[in-house]
């Protein structure tokens, strides 16, 4: 990391922590945050080390507790590379139970008021998960499933095929209301139809998993990269500091460094620290251009129907239509519409025309220009242009 990044880094740590009643102790804990680094240990150790506060988003891939009694075996008979390592074994539920409430309490310490928590697993421990966060105070927003498009088969035929994970998608609290959702980034990228919950992706396979000199998996559960880029991109914005407190080879470390994220590992066998360490060094950040996010429409200053009107640039008396030109209503000079004798605003009038119960008006309602009908939403548009070139 060079110490200009770092620099700026911390530079966004102290803004952020600089609030109404933030102690001098506060800002001098998060000076020596190990931004970009990968901590070696145990995790807790490693958590209680970390600024309160100091977190934007968290991906968790703990343990899952697969309590494998046999070794597994394919029709052929030969051995299937499964995860037997010592990592993953615990005597009891109790225990595992144990383990993960004192995993999320250290995690929750360290996220910051709006920041998010993204934690994957499977059916062996997901659930016990999602009820010790809710226990905790985290506010569940969705479960999504990563559907994988080619999943390990059931070699004993004695179950489905088990084709997916499960993400639990939290805020710290369920007061966090301003956590980052680049939803509009999302919406575009996927051909302007909102991002569902169950997200079809490969398994890590290929030149992307980590193999040691034998050809033999570094790690056992290694994840994709697509599958933390969309994480990433999701709930975090360039600069963000981005925890993960089972670092593993170092997936969330490399796509975070090409997304212009910092990253925080936190990893306790030396092994796979040091495969992520080699692997985070080779990665290159994209630019600053390909990385700029969509703004989202709930950041942009507010602008009323009526400032439209006021502005001259949809007059009074005008006609606005839907796009199929069934319903219209007349411009009124203080910026509501009317339909018939029923006056309202532009919202209100959309979902009565429509027999709805809420409308956008801003999209439902077009003007025509030059032989073309346009969504009055495009006036706005060019106003918010005007104010942010103003403010520039």
């Amino acid at each position: 990391m060079s110490n200009a990044r770092a620099g700026a880094a911390v530079s966004k740590l102290q803004s952020k922590v600089s609030r109404p009643g933030a102690s001098a102790a506060a800002l001098n804990a998060i000076t020596p945050q190990p931004i970009d680094q990968i901590l070696v240990g145990d995790c807790m150790r490693s958590l209680a080390g970390l600024a309160p506060e100091s977190i934007d988003l968290v991906f968790a891939d703990p343990p899952y507790n697969l309590q494998l009694e046999n070794t597994l075996s394919r029709p052929d008979q030969s051995v299937v590379d499964a995860v037997d390592d010592e990592w993953d074994k615990f005597a009891s539920f109790a225990d595992y139970d144990a383990f993960t409430r004192e995993w999320l309490t250290g995690v929750r310490r360290v996220m910051r008021p709006n920041a998010t928590i993204f934690v994957i697993g499977s059916y062996h421990n997901i659930f016990r998960v999602g009820a010790l966060m809710q226990d905790l105070g985290f506010w569940i927003l969705n479960d999504i499933v990563w559907r994988k498009n080619n999943p390990m088969p059931n070699f004993r035929g004695r179950r489905f095929t088990n084709a997916h994970e499960t993400m639990i998608w939290a805020s710290k609290t369920p007061q966090s209301k301003s956590y980052t959702f680049n939803y509009e980034a999302l919406k575009a990228g996927n051909e302007d139809c909102q991002v569902r919950s169950d997200w079809l992706l490969p398994i890590c396979t290929g030149g992307e998993r980590l193999k040691d000199a034998e050809g033999h998996k570094v790690h056992p559960t290694q994840k994709p990269e697509a599958l933390l880029a969309r994480v990433i991109m999701a709930a975090s914005e360039p600069g963000d500091v981005v925890l993960d407190p089972f670092f593993g080879t170092g997936t969330t470390g490399a796509v975070a460094k090409r997304l212009g994220r910092s990253f925080i590992g936190l990893e306790r066998d030396p092994a796979y620290a040091a495969a992520a360490t080699a692997r985070i060094a080779s990665v290159e950040p994209l630019s600053p251009e390909a990385l700029q996010v969509v703004p989202s429409k709930r950041a942009e200053p507010r602008v009323a129907f009526a400032s439209v009107v006021e502005a001259g640039l949809i007059a009074p008396g005008s006609k606005l239509v839907d796009a199929q030109r069934r319903h219209s209503v007349v411009v009124r000079p203080d910026g509501t519409v009317g339909l018939g004798m029923i006056v309202g605003s532009i919202h209100k009038i959309g979902a009565l025309a429509q027999g709805l119960p809420a409308c956008n008006g801003w999209t439902y309602w077009h003007y025509e220009t030059d032989g073309r009908l346009r969504p009055i939403d495009d006036v706005r548009s060019g106003i918010r242009a005007s104010m942010r070139e103003a403010a520039d």
